[in-house]
């Protein structure tokens, strides 16, 4: 179930997404939160380099390995604009981080994707849930899956 500290959290990670769109990026942002509430890391995508292993999601699992204990990953909140990637997924499962909360899908995000007349991408979109299988997962949230999909087309149509 999603509360309202969940709600506040997804909006930041929202914002992030927005801050990555107006640095010329893909829109995704996501955050790190201890199990007493306390953010402990956010970031938003940099893949524009060419990297595009640069997800937010996967930068929160190598700070979490390096700064968390075990026990403290567990506990801990991933936040984030969009429902993790196969990649971010994995590495969630990888260093145990406990529970993922997401504003919008990979099904909408491809949804979306074919609706505005876009490739696929090359990795498939599989739900966190076939990725990891011991992991509390709650989303997306329709009203702020609409703020993501309009940051999306907005990165699309500048794009073209």
């Amino acid at each position: 179930m999603i509360n309202e500290t969940d709600l506040k959290h997804l909006r930041r990670c929202v914002e992030l997404a927005k801050t990555a769109l107006e640095k010329g990026d893909e829109p995704f942002g996501s955050v790190l939160v201890s199990a007493d509430g306390e953010v402990l890391f956010e970031d938003h995508n940099h893949v524009a380099c060419g990297d595009d292993t640069r997800h937010p999601e996967f930068a929160i699992a190598r700070w979490a390995a390096a700064h968390m204990t075990r026990e403290e990953r567990r506990k801990a909140t991933v936040y984030t604009s969009g429902e993790h990637c196969p990649m971010c997924a994995a590495a969630h499962g990888w260093v145990g981080l406990g529970r993922i909360v997401y504003a919008s899908s990979s099904v909408q995000l491809a949804q979306w994707m074919n609706e505005m007349g876009l490739s696929p991408s090359r990795v498939r979109n599989l739900p966190i849930q076939e990725v990891i299988r011991d992991t509390v997962v709650d989303g997306p949230v329709p009203e702020l899956a609409e703020q993501v999909r309009e940051l999306h087309r907005q990165f699309h149509e500048k794009r073209r």
